[in-house]
């Protein structure tokens, strides 16, 4: 008979964990025994999604509301984190925002908004964690980007800018901490049934389309990451529906 798995014990940030692929994220961790810190800006859907972890968390759940495009708010939110649960060892960039127009239409308001989260918010978590994990020997660094960093799309300048700029940061990112112990990957899903919402990105309206990836798929991915071997490093990962639309 196979024993139980021993619990992790490590310590994760999850920004965007109250729905959607960061809450499926979170609730993986949770089931391997790690300490989780899930952000997003609305306080209410932050409880509400601690409530749904409950039973996978026990007191191993941590919110924190914060805006990912704010410094203070990341640097507060890493603190409160390392105050907590005593240190870092995994940062799961995952809060992002969409919003689709055509470039001539697109309000400078709408493109500050989406590349200051999808981009600069990585960049400022990304900075303030690293100190931490350094402490710790090492880590990891997990970026949730998109086929849409690659596969460009009309109405998506702003979107599909932020994440192809953010897989060349992850490239980057990942030969700088190497030596660290610090592993860095980032995870490039096409379509995914969750209420992003977006053309060419996610289906939208909240319906599920059986065909797409399930946010738990992209939450298997990250725990396989953590997982691997010290010597190994997958460092990007595409993934896209096995048979999508026709």
């Amino acid at each position: 008979m196979n024993a139980a798995p021993q619990p992790d014990g490590r310590v994760a940030i999850v920004t965007g964990g109250s729905r959607g692929i960061g809450f499926a994220i979170a609730k993986a961790l949770l089931a391997r025994g790690m300490r989780v810190t899930i952000t997003g800006r609305d306080a209410e859907s932050l409880a509400n999604a601690a409530n749904a972890l409950d039973d996978a968390a026990g007191d191993r759940i941590l919110t924190f509301a914060a805006d990912v495009a704010e410094l203070e708010h990341v640097r507060q939110l890493v603190q409160r984190t390392v105050d907590r649960w005593g240190g870092l060892d995994v940062l799961v960039n995952n809060a992002g925002i969409g919003g689709f127009s055509p470039i001539a239409d697109m309000t400078p308001q709408m493109w500050n908004a989406i590349i200051g989260t999808n981009l600069t918010g990585v960049y400022y978590c990304c900075h303030t964690a690293i100190p931490h994990l350094r402490k710790r020997g090492g880590g990891w660094i997990i970026n949730i980007s998109s086929l849409a960093g690659k596969n460009a799309f009309t109405g998506g300048g702003a979107y599909c800018a932020s994440k192809s700029a953010l897989n060349a940061f992850s490239e980057v990112l990942m030969q700088e901490v190497r030596y660290d112990g610090i592993r860095v990957s980032y995870i490039m899903p096409g379509s995914v049934d969750t209420d992003f919402g977006g053309p060419g990105v996610r289906g939208g309206n909240g319906s599920t389309s059986s065909w797409k990836i399930a946010a738990d798929d992209v939450a298997q991915v990250v725990v396989d990451l953590l997982e691997t071997p010290a010597r190994t490093l997958p460092s990007r990962i595409e993934m896209r529906p096995s048979q999508p639309k026709k």
